[in-house]
């Protein structure tokens, strides 16, 4: 399979470009290489397709975050596949096609059935909770079918009637140059058919909006932007097609002891400056350790060692029973204030501290006069 081109460079514009630029560029694509324009050029028809799945991903700001942060595999990883065909593009961009230059798709678009729209929900967890897992009540508004008149839009017993405008076509057609336009007719919709006796609770739209409450299994490990796809959760379809997905997005709150560092952990540890000279143990916590762990301060530590400890991190999404490492990061505190007891026993310190310098000076001496004779 041939490798895919970077959306950017497929609409010939910069990263950091608007979304009108980004519209512009793709109408531009999309009328050189229109079907209509090039009849029977593979060519032509690859770089149509090309062109409007790159539209597709940067003009939907969900989806552009997602490409610019993890490029095509992430938008693999959370079920974008492109289009199939030109059906599938006429059925997502003809409007999009009308407002550009007045060029509808060749077929009717309005009898096809549509995927509904999918929805997101941003959760938040502390990092205990994304440590263990955990499953969370949501509650989010959505639209579903009515029940009254079963997603049609029409009050119970009526019946549609045929769109005058178009004859039931749901295109009206006219002439212009050598080409042939067809647009979605602006009185049905490209429904064919128009609602006379709309339903009462949901004023002909076939749905109404609703609270609904699902339970979510949060997997352990999750980080900020870890995202769980819940399928047929979002918005009905249209025309009996499947409904649209929930996406569940996650961000995890900073605590107060560890800082994150995808499956490891890090923190910083505080100790006197006699622990760090002389050595000690000490009692730090550790996720999912009610116990915590007696952390080994070798003699001699000095301000900014760091000590790993391992398999004592993050719970991974790799692997259930796999951890990512924890690092301990040691500042040194220096007491402001001695007593007198303290101050004495200082100062006799720095006394045998300059002795020893004294002793090494002397040894040193003594050993360039050594190769020096």
């Amino acid at each position: 399979m041939m490798e895919k081109r970077d959306y950017y460079e497929v609409l010939g514009v910069s990263r950091n470009a608007g979304q009108e630029e980004i519209k512009k560029a793709y109408r531009k694509l999309a009328l050189k290489y229109h079907p209509d324009r090039n009849p029977e050029d593979k060519d032509a028809e690859d770089l149509f397709k090309e062109a409007a799945e790159a539209y597709d991903v940067l003009s939907d700001n969900e989806k552009k975050q997602v490409y610019d942060r993890f490029g095509h595999q992430g938008l693999e990883g959370r079920g974008f596949t492109g289009f199939s065909g030109f059906e599938d593009i006429f059925s997502n961009f003809g409007d999009i096609f009308e407002d550009f230059f007045s060029f509808g798709g060749r077929r009717q678009r309005g009898s096809r059935a549509r995927q509904g729209k999918s929805l997101r929900y941003d959760l938040e967890l502390s990092l205990d909770e994304a440590f263990f897992g955990i499953e969370k009540e949501i509650s989010f508004q959505k639209y579903e079918g009515c029940a009254t008149c079963e997603g049609s839009g029409m009050k119970p017993g009526s019946q549609p009637q045929t769109c005058p405008t178009c004859n039931g076509r749901g295109q009206v057609i006219r002439s212009q140059g050598f080409f042939q336009i067809s647009s979605t007719c602006p009185s049905c919709h490209g429904q064919g058919q128009i609602i006379t006796d709309p339903c009462e609770d949901c004023g002909g739209h076939g749905k109404v909006s609703i609270e609904k409450s699902i339970n979510v299994k949060i997997p352990p490990g999750v980080d900020t932007g870890s995202q769980l796809r819940l399928r047929n959760e979002g918005e009905p379809g249209e025309l009996g097609g499947p409904s649209g997905d929930l996406f569940v997005v996650i961000y995890v709150k900073e605590h107060e002891f560890f800082q994150r560092d995808g499956d490891d952990l890090r923190c910083q540890l505080p100790v006197s400056f006699v622990q760090a000279a002389l050595g000690d143990t000490i009692q730090i916590p550790i996720l999912g350790e009610e116990k915590g762990y007696r952390l080994e301060i070798p003699a001699g530590t000095q301000p900014g060692d760091t000590l790993r400890v391992s398999g004592k991190g993050m719970s991974s999404l790799r692997g259930r029973h796999r951890r990512g490492n924890l690092y301990v990061h040691i500042s040194v505190k220096i007491p402001e204030r001695l007593n007198q007891e303290q101050r004495e026993l200082l100062e006799a310190f720095a006394k045998t501290e300059e002795l020893d310098i004294s002793e090494k000076k002397a040894k040193k001496k003594g050993f360039l006069k050594k190769i020096m004779a």
